[in-house]
């Protein structure tokens, strides 16, 4: 890792171990500042941050400039890792939610949302999901970098508004997320796997 990654990186894992401790306070103060208009919105961008609508937005994004299209790959592969390594990480370390464990009360717009037995607190999928794409849209798009960055942390920290992740779920899981994207553009700049495939599949 560079320098900069190595200390965002440090300063990442102290940010989540004091959360850990102020974790409980943390999501009762947000939940505090609960009025109709910021539910409006957080519901809003919890709609439009799915998985499934984000991977059409960017895939299309991607196939929109075609010399972008090579990238496409790699991009699916960023998506479905962070999904495959929160899965994991959610069995792992099985954390319950702030609202199951009655901290804070979940709004009855999401009272119906499943909440899988096995889709746990630690780390928070979401945030992971756009924190992965940051890298790649800032290395391919740089002119959108900014508003992504500023698109996945009102996604982040809507988890915890809504009490369904601590601080702590949502730090770890951008971190993660945003690391394993710069490893997918490292591999892919040196691999050219998205590149191969890519052309093989158009014969180009």
């Amino acid at each position: 890792m560079k320098k900069k990654e190595i200390i965002l990186f440090s300063f990442s894992i102290i940010l989540i171990l004091i959360c850990f401790y102020f974790d409980n306070f943390l999501v009762q103060s947000v939940s505090s500042f609960r009025n109709i208009f910021f539910d409006n919105f957080f519901l809003g961008l919890t709609f439009v941050s799915s998985e499934i609508i984000l991977f059409f937005v960017l895939t299309t994004l991607f196939l929109w400039e075609k010399k972008k299209r090579e990238w496409i790959f790699p991009l699916w592969v960023c998506l479905i890792g962070s999904a495959v390594i929160s899965f994991f990480m959610k069995i792992i370390f099985q954390r319950a939610r702030p609202f199951q464990l009655g901290i804070v009360e979940l709004i009855s717009n999401l009272q119906s949302s499943s909440y899988e037995i096995w889709n746990f607190s630690f780390p928070s999928f979401q945030s992971m999901l756009v924190f992965s794409a940051i890298p790649i849209l800032a290395y391919n798009f740089p002119k959108l970098k900014k508003f992504w960055i500023l698109f996945a942390v009102l996604v982040a920290f809507s988890r915890v508004y809504f009490g369904v992740h601590f601080f702590s779920d949502v730090i770890a899981g951008s971190l993660i997320g945003y690391l394993f994207g710069i490893w997918i553009i490292k591999i892919e700049k040196e691999k050219k796997i998205g590149q191969k495939i890519y052309r093989k599949i158009f014969r180009k």
